[in-house]
């Protein structure tokens, strides 16, 4: 599926086990070899609690494959991040606004003021290469 979706490899918070989920890429930003994705169900997503309590192992994405580092889009930066998924993806609209109002509880219309409220309860979530020299426990933006 090229650059639109990728395999994040986790662990079990509580069993330790691996998963692999597959998330849909927002967005990529080639300088800093981020990869966005959304956690859709929210701070409640099992992969999303999953990488706050244990270090992701991988994510894959196309041919690329690295051990991930994270951090969490602030509400600015996120809303925006949303904002150019909407337009790079015009076509999927008429899909896209009845999914998202299904998952927030309430109708997305696709407004500014929707996106910031959006991200307020959907996480962004920024994925680029670990460092070696960094720890194995990534912290967050806010």
């Amino acid at each position: 599926m090229g650059n639109r979706f990728l395999c994040l490899t986790h662990f079990g918070r509580k069993s330790g086990r691996r998963y692999r989920t597959v998330l849909e890429v927002i967005g990529l930003r080639p300088r800093s070899g981020e990869v966005l994705a959304i956690a859709g169900l929210g701070p409640s997503s099992d992969w999303y609690r999953n990488i706050q309590a244990a270090p992701a192992a991988e994510v894959a994405i196309g041919r690329r494959k690295f051990v991930p580092a994270y951090r969490i889009l602030g509400e600015s930066e996120a809303a925006d991040a949303i904002a150019g998924y909407e337009r790079r993806n015009r076509l999927l609209r008429p899909v896209l606004r009845p999914v998202l109002s299904t998952l927030l509880g309430w109708r997305y219309d696709g407004s500014d003021a929707a996106r910031h409220r959006m991200v307020q309860q959907l996480p962004i979530v920024a994925f680029r290469p670990r460092d070696e020299a960094e720890p194995d426990r990534e912290g967050t933006d806010r």
